[in-house]
């Protein structure tokens, strides 16, 4: 009896800000590669990670939620995430548990009407719905404003049905080698995840109108002979107010991004690191084409 052949491909997770893109490819793939927030544009850039199990492999892209841009960093993560749509093999489209469909979902159906790629529907938080029967509504509700090939129900914090969507992603997936090693799970270099790491707790711990305007730099990274790792990263902010509140009363807040941050990086490079932490003020630095591109947010990457 002959093997199937192993399948290998792109998929693209896409939906409004917020609706857990980041939290259901960290558990598709078993280790924590994205950050996530409560707050939405959290994912600036495409994430990269790869799932291998013997059918094969499924490279996930994890784009910047679509939304309505306000600034220059707002355009080139709402660019980043549309030009995803033509160079993947499926589509996840993340949606909330409703029946009221606002503007932006019709504006990511739209998109998605544009390209032939097959599109699963994704209903995420699936674990919040009190009714069982209300998902046949949510399903209703969706069904008909795009030609989806498949609609899943699922809790990616929950990990509830997540085994059924990997296995409908092969299903559409073509036949063909793997595109990395087994053991790779991500392109992103370890300062990129490193920096990222930064930011997430830095946007769980902050007040809202400051996270949307910060970026985190790391400036060196170097892994000494006795295995410790010397890290030195600078958060970027948009005003001198917003400075004196990341830093905290005596250093605090400062003190407590780094601890939190730490411990996930030293989860990351298995061993004890010793991170150093500042803060700089780069007034309107989202609006600035140079400032973007040394924070690692090229707009020439969306035009390639």
């Amino acid at each position: 009896m002959e093997k199937e052949p192993k399948k290998s491909g792109f998929v693209a997770l896409v939906g409004r800000p917020n609706v857990g893109k980041s939290t259901l490819m960290n558990h598709l793939i078993g280790q924590k590669i994205a950050i996530t927030s409560s707050k939405p544009q959290t994912t600036r850039n495409r994430i990269q990670t790869v799932y291998t199990d013997e059918r094969g492999q499924i490279i996930f892209l994890d784009t910047p939620g679509i939304h309505k841009a306000k600034n220059k960093l707002g355009n080139y993560m709402v660019g980043v995430a549309e030009r995803t749509l033509n160079e993947v093999d499926v589509i996840l489209w993340l949606v909330e548990p409703g029946t009221f469909i606002g503007a932006g979902e019709k504006h990511i159906a739209d998109q998605l009407g544009k390209t032939d790629v097959p599109v699963i529907l994704v209903i995420n938080k699936s674990d919040t719905i009190k009714n069982a029967d209300d998902v046949i509504l949510y399903i209703d509700a969706y069904k008909d404003i795009c030609n989806f090939a498949e609609i899943v129900p699922l809790s990616a914090l929950k990990g509830q049905n997540t085994k059924l969507l990997t296995e409908l992603i092969f299903k559409y997936l073509p036949a063909g080698p793997r595109f990395y090693d087994e053991d790779t799970v991500t392109d992103q270099p370890m300062r990129q995840i490193a920096s990222e790491l930064v930011r997430e707790k830095a946007l769980r711990l902050l007040d809202d109108e400051i996270p949307h305007g910060i970026a985190v730099v790391v400036e060196k990274m170097n892994r000494r002979r006795s295995g410790i790792t010397d890290i030195e990263a600078t958060i970027i902010c948009e005003r001198e107010s917003h400075k004196g509140i990341i830093i905290g009363k005596g250093g605090s807040m400062l003190k407590k991004i780094g601890t939190e941050a730490r411990a996930e990086i030293e989860e990351m490079v298995e061993g004890q690191v010793n991170l150093k932490l500042w803060v700089k003020v780069r007034r309107e630095w989202r609006d600035s084409e140079l400032y973007l591109k040394n924070y690692g947010y090229n707009p020439k990457d969306v035009n390639e």
